[in-house]
C-alpha cells in the first residue's frame, strides 16, 4: 500500500509541475517587471523541477533494466543448471522421464514467449524516448515563443508609452 501512495504522491506532484508549466506561460501585459520576472522564475523553476524529474525517471529507469539484465543473468544460469540436470537425468534411465519431458517443453515454450516479450521491451523503450524528445522539443518551443512574446509585450508598451508622450507633448502645445 505504501508503494500505491508514493506513486500516487508523484503523479499528484508531476500534475502539480505541469500545471506551473503551463501557468508560467501566461504573460498579461499590465503587469510590472517585477511580476514578468516572478513568472520567468516560476517558470524557471518549474523547468528545473521537470528536469529533476526527468533525471529521476530515468535513475529508476536505469534501475529497473539494471534489475532485468540481473533477473536475465540468474534465467540464463538456471536455464544451463538445468540444461545440466537434463543431461544427467537423460544418461539415467529415470521413473521421472515424463515430469522431466514435461518441464523441457515448458522451458522451451519459455524461452520461445521470451524473444518477442524483450523485442516488445526494446520497441517500448524507443517509443518512450521518441516520445521524451517530441516532449523536449515542444517545451523548446514553448519557452523560445514565451520569449518572444515577453519581447513583443515590452515593445508594445515601449511604443504605447512613447505615443502617449507625444500626444500629452501635442496637448501641452494646443494650451
Amino acid at each position: 500500500m505504501a508503494s500505491m501512495a508514493t506513486s500516487k504522491q508523484i503523479w499528484e506532484q508531476q500534475q502539480s509541475q505541469m500545471q506551473r508549466v503551463k501557468n508560467s506561460g501566461v504573460i498579461v501585459s499590465n503587469e510590472t517587471p517585477l511580476k514578468d520576472d516572478k513568472q520567468e522564475e516560476t517558470a524557471k523553476s518549474a523547468l528545473a523541477l521537470f528536469r529533476a524529474k526527468e533525471e529521476e525517471i530515468e535513475r529508476k529507469k536505469m534501475e529497473v533494466r539494471d534489475k532485468v539484465e540481473t533477473y536475465m543473468g540468474r534465467v540464463e544460469e538456471a536455464t544451463r543448471r538445468l540444461a545440466d540436470v537434463r543431461e544427467e537425468l537423460d544418461a539415467l534411465i529415470d521413473p521421472m522421464r515424463k515430469d522431466i519431458a514435461f518441464l523441457r517443453k515448458r522451458i522451451d515454450t519459455i524461452n520461445r514467449e521470451l524473444k518477442p516479450l524483450g523485442q516488445s521491451c526494446q520497441k517500448k523503450e524507443r517509443e518512450y524516448k521518441e516520445a521524451l524528445e517530441a516532449f523536449n522539443d515542444k517545451n523548446k518551443e514553448k519557452t523560445q515563443l514565451v520569449g518572444k512574446l515577453m519581447e513583443l509585450v515590452s515593445e508594445s508598451e515601449k511604443l504605447r508609452m512613447k505615443k502617449l508622450e507625444e500626444l500629452s507633448k501635442s496637448i501641452e502645445t494646443l494650451g
